[in-house]
């Protein structure tokens, strides 16, 4: 192991040991058995230290996610990949709130990947017609609620003690920007028996036709997995969503480059027009 790897090394461990998640540069030093001048040499000053220990963090925290295979349900995914996020965060609390703390000043590339990754997930939700919203406005609620509630985790955790807070705020903003009825049956085997009646087997709203030639009810899953509308159900921006993310994803000839940066942002703008309220 070179240098510069032990003192990063030595520097992620203080920072998971520490009581505050704040270490000294003359600590790290010490720990790793070099002079001030080399941690300068290598990283400019503690604040470089720190930033490329965020961006280790952030890479173990990808690990999995750029090694998954993305599979058929894109909601599934998303659920998982939203309880993912929150096992990583309570598994390494100093990490995670340095990961986040408002003093790392330069986003991290790795964080434009994880938020590129989610923005990747909604968008093939909108293709199969599941997303309200545009997949951009989308993934924002969605990380910046993931990130929220982790904090506060691993922050407060005598005020935010109950084990079910992460998915009750998960199923509350999936509900906010997938249309109707996709959030029924879509619970895991973790989720069974949470009692947070967001669609698990035998919890309110979470049953399923008795016949599989039954027509779906409003604002349920049809038999191919596409939702249909249920009546009064403002269909507009989840249609928008979906032709959006579908011309996105299979650019053809029949529009020039401005036709299509303008008709997207038509598209966006319909997909997340706030409904009007009496």
């Amino acid at each position: 192991m070179g240098t510069r790897e032990r003192i990063l090394q030595v520097a992620a461990d203080l920072v998971a040991r520490s009581p505050d998640g704040d270490v000294s540069t003359r600590a790290v030093c010490e720990a790793a058995g070099v002079g001030a001048p080399a941690l300068y040499r290598h990283f400019g000053d503690k604040e470089g230290l720190l930033s490329a220990v965020v961006d280790q963090g952030f890479d173990r925290y990808l690990a999995t996610k750029r090694d998954r295979t993305p599979g058929t349900d894109p909601v599934r995914d998303l659920r998982e990949g939203w309880d993912t996020h929150t096992d990583f965060a309570l598994r390494n609390p100093n990490l995670y709130r340095l990961m986040n703390s408002p003093a790392m000043r330069t986003p991290p590339a790795a964080a434009l990947e994880s938020h590129r990754i989610l923005t990747g997930d909604l968008r093939r939700a909108a293709e199969q017609g599941k997303l309200r919203l545009a997949p951009e406005l989308a993934a924002q609620m969605i990380m910046s609620a993931n990130v929220g509630v982790c904090l506060m985790l691993v922050s407060r955790p005598a005020t935010f003690d109950d084990r079910t807070l992460s998915r009750r705020v998960r199923d509350a903003v999936h509900t906010a920007v997938f249309v109707p009825g996709v959030m029924a049956g879509t619970a895991t085997a973790t989720d069974t028996g949470t009692g947070t009646g967001t669609g698990e087997a035998g919890a309110p709203g979470g049953g399923r036709s008795g016949s599989g030639s039954a027509a779906p009810a409003p604002g349920t899953a049809s038999a191919s997995g596409a939702p249909t509308a249920g009546r009064g159900e403002a269909t507009v921006p989840a249609a928008a969503a979906r032709l959006g993310a579908l011309l996105r994803g299979t650019a053809g000839p029949a529009l020039t480059g401005a036709e299509s940066a303008l008709l997207g942002e038509w598209l966006d703008r319909l997909a997340n027009a706030t409904p009007d309220r009496p």
